[in-house]
This record gives C-alpha cells, sequence and structure tokens, in this order.
C-alpha cells in the first residue's frame, strides 16, 4: 500500500509542470532592489569570520576575465574596524551630512586587492566580484557599501598588505531607508537625502537601450 502510494504521488508530481516542480529560490530581482549601498549601519550588529568568509567565497564561483583569479581579500572585523574608518570618505555627494552619522558607521569590511598592476581587466573582474559578493551579503540578510574614495597608502601599511588596495567593501546591517527614483538620461543622477529617507536616481530602462 505504501509502495501504491509513493508511485501515485511520483506520478502526480511528474504531470506537473514543469515551473511548478521547482523549488522556490531567491528572486534575483529581488536581491538586486534590496542591494542598496549603505552609508549608515546597525551599530549593535556585529559581523562575523564566518559571514565575511561566506561573502569572500563567492569568487570561487564566478566569471574572471582570460580567467587570471588575480584578486585577493582581506576581511577585517570590528576590533581592526578602525583602522579602515579612519582613512574612508562615504557619501561624497553630500560633504555637508560627513557620511557615516556618529554611531552608525560600518563594523566590518573586505579589503580588494590585485596580484598584478591594475589594468583593464582587473577592473573588469573587480566589478563582477564586488557585485557578486554585495549580492551574497543581501541573499544573507546583510548589506553593504563599495568604497572608492580611501586613502589606499595608509591602508596598506595599516594591514601590511603585499599589494595595493583597490576597493574596500563595507559590511553590516544596514540603518537607513533607500528607495530608487525613476530619471530621465539626461536629469540629475546625483543621490540626495530628504526627511531621513536616501534617494538613488536611476536612469529609466527606455533610455538604457539602443533603437
Amino acid at each position: 500500500m505504501a509502495d501504491n502510494y509513493l508511485e501515485r504521488k511520483m506520478e502526480e508530481y511528474r504531470a506537473r509542470p514543469a515551473s511548478a516542480r521547482r523549488k522556490p529560490a531567491a528572486n534575483l530581482e529581488k536581491l538586486f532592489l534590496k542591494n542598496r549601498s549603505f552609508r549608515g549601519y546597525d551599530s549593535r550588529f556585529i559581523v562575523r569570520a564566518d559571514q565575511l568568509r561566506r561573502i569572500i567565497a563567492v569568487n570561487t564561483r564566478i566569471p574572471s576575465a582570460r580567467n587570471q583569479q588575480v584578486l585577493r581579500f582581506r576581511p577585517v572585523l570590528a576590533d581592526e574596524a578602525p583602522k579602515v574608518l579612519a582613512h574612508i570618505h562615504l557619501g561624497g555627494a553630500l560633504p555637508e551630512l560627513h557620511l557615516p552619522l556618529p554611531g552608525t558607521e560600518p563594523n566590518a569590511f573586505i579589503i580588494c586587492c590585485s596580484t598584478v598592476a591594475e589594468n583593464r581587466y582587473v577592473d573588469m573582474d573587480l566589478g563582477i566580484s564586488a557585485q557578486s559578493m554585495l549580492l551574497q551579503a543581501t541573499e544573507m540578510g546583510l548589506n553593504g557599501l563599495c568604497i572608492g574614495a580611501f586613502a589606499r597608502e595608509p591602508i596598506r601599511q595599516a594591514f601590511a598588505l603585499p599589494w595595493e588596495p583597490l576597493l574596500i567593501l563595507a559590511i553590516g546591517k544596514g540603518a537607513e531607508r533607500i528607495e530608487l527614483t525613476e530619471i530621465g538620461a539626461a536629469e540629475n543622477h546625483a543621490y540626495y537625502r530628504v526627511n531621513g529617507t536616501h534617494y538613488v536616481p536611476k536612469v529609466r530602462v527606455e533610455e538604457l537601450i539602443i533603437e
């Protein structure tokens, strides 16, 4: 009887449309929407070493220009975070706010380096890597930010890095409200804040497509 029951269930499963048989998966579009650049974080949430390792691990599964795989990563936890915070700048379009606001600083980072001199292929890898790591962080319920405005040599010295740092990712639990707004290609692209909400203009898809 049990065998007949399992057999019937298997036949019902096979008869279902393929789309209905698929297991629920993370919705990529939702991840894109959640993957915003946070400049303020919940200081009570402390990122763990295993979480940063899991984020960095995506680099073993993503594309690499010429498959060169020259990127290397230095995880930074809360105990070392002040050595990064002293040399970074957030919110370049809002200098009057002096972001991050006191008490909302990120307490974990990933410093991205390259074992070869920066070139177009390294830059390709860096973009793919940064986006992939931030999407992984988002899927884990965390948030992040790409930081390009930092003092490279002091960061290199502070962590005794064998290579020059090219990019820093801040990782943590975001503590901001961020909204996307649709704009035309000729409109102002600068992000802005109104009543505590951070607005990010994005060019509408019709103007991205070349007819």
